[in-house]
C-alpha cells in the first residue's frame, strides 16, 4: 500500500506546484494589463493564451459585465486557493494515511 500512498503524495505536490505556477501567470497577466503591452511581444501573447480561455469562462458567468473592472484574475486566484487548500491537502492527507 506504501506505492498508492506515494503516488498520492506525488500527485498532491505536482498539482501543488502546478496551481502555484499558474497563480503566478495569472497574477502577471493582471499586473500586465495595467500598463499597455505590447501585443506582439511573445511573453504577452503567451499570457494571453494561457489565461484567457478561463477569464472568458469566469467572465462570461459575471453579471458585471460592463463595469470596467475586470474582476476575473481574483476569482481565479481565489479558486487556486481553494483548491490547494481543498483538493491538494486531502490528497496529501489521504496518502500519509495510506503510508
Amino acid at each position: 500500500m506504501f506505492v498508492v500512498g506515494n503516488l498520492l503524495n506525488a500527485i498532491s505536490q505536482v498539482i501543488d506546484m502546478s496551481l502555484t505556477l499558474y497563480m503566478y501567470i495569472v497574477i502577471a497577466r493582471a499586473l500586465i494589463s495595467w500598463v499597455n503591452p505590447d501585443p506582439y511581444n511573445p511573453i504577452v501573447q503567451f499570457l494571453h493564451r494561457i489565461t484567457e480561455p478561463i477569464f472568458y469562462s469566469i467572465r462570461r458567468w459575471l453579471p458585471i459585465g460592463g463595469m470596467g473592472i475586470d474582476i476575473s484574475p481574483i476569482i481565479v486566484i481565489v479558486i487556486i486557493i481553494f483548491l490547494k487548500t481543498f483538493l491538494v491537502q486531502t490528497l496529501h492527507q489521504l496518502a500519509m494515511r495510506i503510508l
